[in-house]
């Protein structure tokens, strides 16, 4: 089914961009300085566009996949809850940066707690998805299931991995592109 070939590669997308954000917490372990400003944009994209489209489509596909496979609405109402912890997690991630790429003093401790969460969160989120959720969509929801998900949060080109990506996030998709 093309829409569940699509949520996959999105979570392709995001777990290279996670891996991205790995090793920068782990130069930032080894004591030196990270690339903030790569950190941010890898931030910044995951929050634009997973926040904004990719988890809405997910929230309808998980509700109506719970009024069909009613042993997964609590699970499911779990993913949906993680959405929220992830777009949390987030924000407070952003805020860091942007404080440090400010020149503000910021504890590392609350630098690398704040990565550390949301690589967690963000990670298990996706292979709970993949384990537990993909096939069981793919299987019980039908096209006007499809529609709804779709219609959730309509989107253009994803402004990171379209065909042209968005000025702010070429030289992210250099890097993706030095890393692959």
């Amino acid at each position: 089914m093309d829409a569940v070939k699509a949520w996959h590669t999105e979570h392709a997308y995001f777990r290279r961009l996670l891996a991205l954000l790995h090793k920068q917490l782990d130069v930032f372990h080894g004591g030196e300085r990270p690339n903030y400003e790569l950190m941010l944009d890898i931030v910044s994209y995951l929050r634009e566009y997973s926040d904004r489209f990719h988890h809405p489509r997910e929230d309808v596909a998980f509700d109506r996949l719970a009024q069909r496979a009613p042993e997964l609405a609590l699970p499911l109402a779990r993913l949906k809850q993680e959405h929220r912890v992830i777009a949390r997690a987030g924000e407070a991630l952003v805020g860091h940066l942007n404080a440090i790429l400010s020149d503000a003093v910021v504890p590392r401790a609350e630098v690398e707690m704040a990565v550390a969460t949301y690589l967690v969160y963000y990670g298990s989120h996706i292979a709970r998805e993949e384990e537990d959720v993909l096939a069981r969509a793919a299987e019980q929801l039908g096209a006007e299931d499809w529609a709804a998900v779709q219609g959730a949060a309509r989107l253009g080109q994803d402004p990171l991995f379209g065909d042209q990506p968005e000025e702010r996030f070429r030289s992210l998709r250099r890097q993706i592109a030095l890393e692959t």
